[in-house]
C-alpha cells in the first residue's frame, strides 16, 4: 500500500510538470518549483530519555513543489520531498522518509472550498511518543462554507487521520472529526459563532472514544491590531469499554501586532486526547510566540508553550522554549537557525527527560 501511494503520487507530480521544462511555468497559472533543505542539528537526548544519548544528525531533504491556480479562484499545491537523516555516532539510526502533501482552495466570495490530502513517513520523538518510532501517518479533509445571506454562513468539513506504528507497544489508529458551524456577522470584520464537533477514534490499544463538542466562539478582526479565533464550550467523551467524561472545551489562536514589523501570538486549547500507547488523556496547553523582522533579510522568534497531560491518575507536564532566527539571501536562498529545549516532568521518575537541540539549514527554492 505504502509503495503504490508513493507511485501514485510521484507519477501525478510527473504528469503535472511534463508539458514544460523543470523549474519553469507549467500551463497557464501553474509552476514547477525544486526545493531543498540542508540542515545539521545537535541533540543531546536523541531518544528523550532519562538517560540521555547525544548525537550530531545531518539531514538533507530534496522535493518539488508544484503550484496552480495563479490569481484565479481556485489555487492550490502538491509537494513531494525525501528526507534523509545521518546520525554520526549512531547510524542505524540513519533513515530515509517520504512525504508527499496535496491542498487546495476555491473561493468566489460567496463560497468558500477547501481539501487537503496527506501521506508521510515520520521517525520524530513528540511528547507521547519516545526513542524514534517509526509510524506512517496518512490524512484526508474537506471544508466548505456557504454564504445563506450577508450576514450569516453556514461551514461544515470532514477529516480523516491514519497511523500506523511499527513498534508493537504503539497503536495504530482512526480518527473521523466532522466540525460545523453557524456564523453571524457582529460586525463587518468580526462573526460570531455556535458550532458542534462529532469526533471518533478507534485504536488497537485501549479504549474506542467518541466526543462531542458543543460550543460558541468568535473569529475575525476584534480591534486594528488584534486578530484570530476562540472557541469555548462543553466537551464529551464516551469510551466504547464502558465509562464518560465532561470538562471544559477551548480552542483559542490569537495575534495581535505589536508594530508594523513585529508579531505576537498566543495560543490555548483544552481538549481530550488519546495517547499512542492507548492512554486516556485530558490535554490543558497554553503558548505564545513573539516575531519581530529587524530587516528585510533578517527575522528572529521566540516562543513557550506549556502543556499539562491528565492520565487520571497522575499529570505531567511538558514545557518548551524556542528561539529562532531567518537571514534570506535572495529569493531562492534562506538561512534558519533555531534553539529548542524541553523539559518534560512527571510523578513518574523514569518518564522524566531534558533536551537541547541546536539546529542550522539552508533552505532552497528554485
Amino acid at each position: 500500500m505504502k509503495n503504490t501511494i508513493r507511485l501514485a503520487l510521484i507519477s501525478a507530480s510527473l504528469a503535472a510538470g511534463s508539458f514544460a521544462a523543470p523549474f519553469m511555468a507549467v500551463g497557464d497559472g501553474a509552476e514547477l518549483f525544486i526545493t531543498g533543505t540542508l540542515g545539521v542539528r545537535s541533540d543531546d537526548n536523541i531518544f528523550q530519555a532519562k538517560k540521555a544519548d547525544s548525537d550530531v544528525i545531518f539531514s538533507i531533504n530534496p522535493g518539488v513543489d508544484l503550484t496552480f491556480g495563479k490569481n484565479s479562484q481556485l489555487k492550490g499545491n502538491l509537494t513531494l520531498v525525501d528526507s534523509f537523516d545521518n546520525y554520526s555516532d549512531n547510524s542505524k539510526l540513519n533513515t530515509q522518509l517520504f512525504g508527499a502533501n496535496f491542498n487546495s482552495k476555491y473561493d468566489d466570495g460567496k463560497m468558500k472550498l477547501g481539501f487537503t490530502l496527506g501521506y508521510n513517513e515520520l521517525n520524530q520523538n513528540t511528547v507521547d511518543i519516545r526513542g524514534l518510532t517509526r509510524r506512517d501517518v496518512f490524512n484526508a479533509g474537506g471544508t466548505t462554507e456557504v454564504e445563506i445571506s450577508q450576514i450569516t454562513s453556514v461551514g461544515a468539513g470532514v477529516t480523516f487521520n491514519h497511523e500506523n506504528y511499527k513498534r508493537r507497544s504503539y497503536t495504530d489508529s482512526d480518527k473521523l472529526e466532522v466540525p460545523i458551524d453557524f456564523f453571524y456577522k457582529w460586525t463587518p470584520k468580526t462573526d460570531l459563532s455556535v458550532g458542534y464537533r462529532y469526533r471518533d477514534y478507534k485504536v488497537d490499544l485501549g479504549s474506542d472514544s467518541t466526543d462531542h463538542f458543543f460550543n460558541v466562539g468568535a473569529r475575525g478582526e476584534f480591534s486594528p491590531k488584534l486578530t484570530g479565533s476562540v472557541h469555548v464550550g462543553l466537551n464529551t467523551r464516551k469510551l466504547s469499554k464502558g465509562g464518560d467524561d465532561t470538562q471544559l472545551g477551548l480552542d483559542g489562536n490569537l495575534s495581535y501586532e505589536l508594530s508594523p514589523k513585529s508579531m505576537w501570538g498566543f495560543t490555548a486549547s483544552n481538549d481530550f486526547g488519546t495517547s499512542p500507547q492507548g492512554q486516556q488523556q485530558k490535554n490543558f496547553s497554553l503558548g505564545t510566540t513573539i516575531s519581530t523582522k529587524i530587516s528585510e533579510e533578517w527575522a528572529v522568534n521566540a516562543g513557550i508553550d506549556w502543556r499539562a497531560i491528565d492520565y487520571g491518575t497522575r499529570t505531567d507536564d511538558n514545557f518548551g522554549l524556542n528561539l529562532g532566527a531567518s537571514y534570506i539571501v535572495n529569493s531562492n536562498i534562506n538561512i534558519a537557525a533555531s534553539y529548542k529545549y524541553t523539559n518534560y516532568s512527571s510523578d513518574i521518575a523514569s518518564g522524566e527527560f531534558k533536551q537541547n537541540v541546536f539546529t542550522i539549514s539552508a533552505n532552497f527554492r528554485y
